[in-house]
């Protein structure tokens, strides 16, 4: 699209970095409207690429007009999907953790505190410090997390700075990140927040790289997870922040094209789809937390469902079975119109008669002929077997085969252990996707079609099927894990239950597939619209409208729904405090407040509310001038659990949660 006449008004720019596509919009802040938009595909072994190649094509009078940049991005919220990021290590202090997230070294040590911030046990910094001294050179991050530390954070502080003196990487404490109790939820956020500390780090850079090759100086804002805004600053120490920061910006992006205010939002993108709704015009947040990959977190967010599907989901043969992945891999259409190697692997594998195989134990034992791989990125000597070092050097330039590669190593194919380098992300595989469906049945041709067909001829070969059989079974699982993902989440908004058991998997499949059992049939039918965002959405978030009945609404500007959500994000800032009696009970007590700005006691409650609320608007008022905002906003909220006594006595306070929240849009925005 190209750039509407000049103008004067103060313009953003909005950027997504999305698993498949990097997407810029260009907009008049004054009315909201679109001046260009454009896509270039993520460069994950050089960001720089992708995001320059998104605004490279933008008039250079509307790019020195621009007054703010903010970004959304899902490279986040796929580290913890695909299980990717950096090594940590973790120290517990006096409790275990249940390892729902994955870490390279662990230990747990003695110490903790009470309810009241009393030390339950002391210290043992010296099995701190033995742990911490083995972890040199194997590590990038420290994640540490103490029992109790949000009542007092002193023993996850001390080994915070013991870990700083003896190693060089990024500390991160659980006190830091949530106020709320759970111990493994809030380990869980403190191990995810150190593994994408060079995650993020490494995103702001390129950004901030391609900005100023623009000379653009204005200041860098991130989408969090709850849609609002937050500086660079910040996301920096806190890129656990920005988990589900994308298809948060989704829902604000939707809202915007579409004005609809109660809705369900359908974001398909490379990796991953997301699901969230719009009502009153607010997405609802997640009060206990947002979920990713089925895990638990302590992150702040809107309410989304986060499902492993994406134009660039792996498509496999297994036996005889067609099976969709959640893991990423490069669509075959794109690869071989970058690499010549591709296309020609791709039509020597289609020529040859495929046979079925028996079935594998497990899908990363799966490797077909038509898929390759290209390295991302080499690490560090002896973090990999020295064939797969090997290989990560030799596929720099293009991708290969294991069959090539272990003919160019003088190695046999299965030295290769690329499962596990693809969960490090050193290398990419390069395979079936549904965006190669779009491409072999003509709906959708960007890129290399004839690449596609040639895969999908392949694979229908494996599977003892003709091609078209091949395209609409394929097409059929994607509907079916669409649908059930988009159930999933209204009927856990509906009961409450995440799980929905034999009996309403058989209704939603009956559903879906418009089929009747023995005895009965089943309808389901939405009362929202759905809004797509996303490239893919066209196709396939249409199917699901069909399904279910409902209308589907894709504006004109789907396709970078993100990060036009991204430019019309507000900034925000939040401050929880839990006060409660230092006795229940008792008749005259003193009150307790605890919060991440520290903990106090004050004679009666009167004054730790005053106390408090003062504390909090001072603190979050600062936070949100900080990221630019002059007209700000602050609105408090007060949550009370209180005892009733029964009958017409008096009840009793048990505690009160008031949440200090300020939000405003940044001053450039007003210029």
């Amino acid at each position: 699209m190209g750039p509407k006449e000049f103008t004067n008004m103060p313009i953003g720019l909005g950027l997504d970095t999305g698993g498949t596509y990097t997407d810029a919009v260009l907009m008049e802040m004054s009315d909201g409207s679109v001046l260009c938009k454009a896509k270039s595909l993520t460069t994950r072994e050089d960001l720089c690429i992708g995001i320059r190649g998104s605004i490279s094509g933008f008039d250079r009078k509307l790019l020195s007009k621009v007054c703010t940049v903010s970004l959304s991005s899902t490279l986040a919220t796929n580290s913890i999907v695909e299980g990717k990021g950096c090594r940590v290590g973790l120290v517990c202090i006096g409790y275990d953790y249940d390892g729902s997230v994955r870490t390279d070294f662990s230990v747990t040590v003695s110490g903790g505190h009470d309810l009241h911030g009393a030390e339950k046990a002391p210290l043992d910094e010296a099995a701190a410090r033995e742990f911490l001294e083995s972890l040199k050179g194997r590590v990038d991050a420290i994640a540490v997390n103490g029992y109790l530390a949000i009542r007092n954070p002193d023993h996850e502080t001390r080994v915070r700075d013991m870990a700083k003196e003896i190693l060089d990487v990024p500390v991160v404490c659980g006190h830091e990140l949530s106020s709320n109790l759970g111990f493994n939820e809030r380990t869980a956020t403190c191990v995810m927040n150190a593994m994408l500390i060079p995650v993020i780090d490494d995103l702001l850079r390129s950004v901030r790289s391609v900005l100023e090759e623009y000379e653009i100086h204005a200041p860098l804002m991130i989408v969090r997870g709850d849609g609002a805004m937050m500086s660079e600053a910040m996301a920096k120490s806190k890129p656990v922040e920005t988990i589900l920061c994308g298809p948060a910006a989704s829902l604000v992006g939707a809202m915007h094209m579409t004005g609809l205010k109660d809705a369900i939002v359908m974001d398909m993108g490379g990796t991953t789809t997301d699901i969230g709704i719009l009502r009153d015009g607010k997405p609802r947040l997640e009060p206990e937390g947002a979920i990713i990959g089925g895990k638990r977190t302590h992150v702040m967010a809107a309410e989304i469902a986060t499902s492993g599907i994406g134009g660039d989901s792996r498509i496999i043969v297994n036996g005889r079975r067609i099976i969709l992945s959640s893991v990423r891999v490069m669509p075959l259409c794109i690869a071989a119109s970058q690499w010549d190697c591709v296309a020609e692997n791709l039509k020597a594998v289609a020529e040859r008669r495929s046979r079925t195989t028996p079935e594998a134990l497990g899908e990363d034992n799966i490797v077909l002929d038509s898929e390759m791989f290209r390295t991302l990125r080499i690490p560090e000597e002896g973090i990999v077997s020295t064939a797969d070092m090997k290989l990560l050097k030799l596929a720099v330039d293009r991708p290969y085969t294991l069959k090539e590669a272990g003919e160019v190593l003088d190695l046999h194919p299965f030295s290769f252990n690329v499962a596990r380098m693809e969960s490090r992300g050193y290398i990419q595989r390069i395979g079936m996707t549904p965006t190669d469906l779009l491409h072999a049945d003509g709906t959708y041709r960007r890129y290399d079609a004839e690449a596609s067909m040639n895969g999908v001829r392949y694979m229908a070969g494996m599977a003892g099927i003709t091609e078209e059989e091949f395209i609409s079974r394929s097409k059929s699982l994607i509907r079916d894990k669409l649908c059930v993902e988009l159930m999933k989440e209204l009927i856990m908004e509906e009961t409450g239950s995440m799980d929905l058991g034999d009996t309403a998997m058989d209704l939603i499949n009956k559903s879906i597939h418009h089929e009747f059992g023995r005895d009965y049939g089943c309808k389901i039918s939405l009362n929202k619209p759905i809004i797509g965002i996303g490239a893919p959405a066209g196709v396939y978030i249409r199917w699901v409208g069909e399904v279910f009945g409902t209308d589907v609404v894709i504006h004109e500007d789907a396709d970078v729904g993100n990060a036009i959500g991204a430019i019309t994000s507000s900034v925000s800032e939040s401050v929880e405090f839990l006060i409660k009696p230092e006795t229940i009970g008792a008749t005259e007590c003193k009150f307790e407040v605890f919060s991440k700005l520290g903990n106090t006691v004050y004679e009666t409650l009167e004054e730790a509310v005053s106390a408090s609320e003062a504390l909090g608007r001072e603190h979050v008022t600062k936070i949100v001038s900080e990221g630019g905002v002059s007209d700000i906003s602050v609105s408090v909220d007060k949550k009370e659990k209180r005892f009733s006594f029964g009958g017409d006595g008096d009840d009793m306070l048990m505690d009160m949660v008031m949440t200090v929240t300020a939000a405003g849009k940044p001053s450039q925005f007003s210029a």
